[in-house]
């Protein structure tokens, strides 16, 4: 799959060791108005050697233009092309032995809008899957029928309520949707925390980079996995 749209071929940040070294891997997506190397400071947060991080920028800042209740005609090309960026990152891993069940999907804000929308449109065994204050994309009446199944995959959401850009409500209809998909989901409200990324967050994220490593120790492609 090739990245397509106004996304396509803007850069894609990395750390850690490269995906035919590593025992696993995450790719971060930013928020609105930030960048690939703010989501990147997240690595380090992580604490895991082995893990190969791929952080994607969107261009100017933004994966599309209007909220994420917007209808989702509204935020083209931008939304499809940023799917296309996730999709492209996910086969460039796949090719370099980083299957689906070794990779962790991240995001903030509107990254983590973007990224649980990828996911539900791309449902297999994840190694994980992560939405710090995000949720799926379109208006309330959006059809929510997508195909597969999660089959398990760890899911963490978690936000602030009240939040000024995404409703706790949104928040638990994706983890109700996640849920029916077989997505063992974990869902935690932050009263007043605010548009954030805390700390138990974080701690979360870290465990599962963690068990995907214990289970996928890192080490040249081929070599005692």
């Amino acid at each position: 799959m090739k990245a397509e749209g106004p996304h396509a071929g803007q850069p894609v940040l990395r750390a850690g060791p490269p995906a035919a070294e590593a025992g696993a891997a995450v790719i971060l997506v930013h928020g609105r108005g930030a960048s690939a190397r703010d989501i990147l400071t997240l690595a380090p947060e992580l604490n895991q050697p082995g893990l190969c991080c791929l952080a994607p920028q969107a261009a100017g800042a933004s994966w599309y233009p209007w909220s994420f209740l917007a209808p989702i005609e509204r935020n083209e090309p931008g939304f499809s092309s940023g799917l296309s960026v996730l999709g492209a990152l996910m086969e460039e891993l796949a090719a370099q032995g980083i299957s689906a069940e070794r990779l962790l999907l991240l995001g903030f804000s509107q990254g983590a809008c973007l990224r649980l929308e990828f996911a539900a449109r791309r449902a297999r065994r994840f190694g994980g899957v992560v939405g710090f204050t995000g949720g799926l994309i379109g208006p309330p009446d959006t059809p929510r029928d997508y195909v597969g199944s999660f089959a398990g995959t760890p899911t963490f959401l978690g936000a602030g309520d009240p939040d000024p850009h995404v409703p706790w409500s949104r928040v638990q209809e994706s983890a109700e949707v996640f849920r029916g998909m077989g997505a063992e989901v974990d869902l935690r409200r932050y009263p007043g925390m605010g548009h954030a990324i805390n700390r138990e967050e974080i701690d979360v994220a870290r465990l599962l980079a963690a068990g995907l490593l214990e289970r996928n120790p890192a080490g040249p492609t081929g070599a005692e996995r």
